[in-house]
């Protein structure tokens, strides 16, 4: 026989989805939506490495396919 403990937040939680009827998703599973535009800030000084921040970050992104302008 197994037990579950959870939370009293948890049981806020599962009590919440219960009114709604919504079932709680299996962990590790996550929504998937498309996006025509997003937007995407870095900020930084000098000496934080936004340069090879940036310079990364369009390289993974542009081997996804994805447009960039920077």
């Amino acid at each position: 026989m197994t037990s579950q403990v959870s939370s009293p937040a948890e049981q806020a939680d599962e009590a919440v989805l219960g009114e709604l009827g919504e079932q709680r998703k299996p962990a590790g599973t996550k929504d998937v939506r498309r996006l025509d535009r997003v937007i995407i800030r870095f900020a930084g000084d000098s000496g934080d490495g936004m340069q090879l921040t940036g310079d990364r970050f369009t390289s993974e992104t542009a081997s996804f396919g994805n447009d960039l302008s920077t």
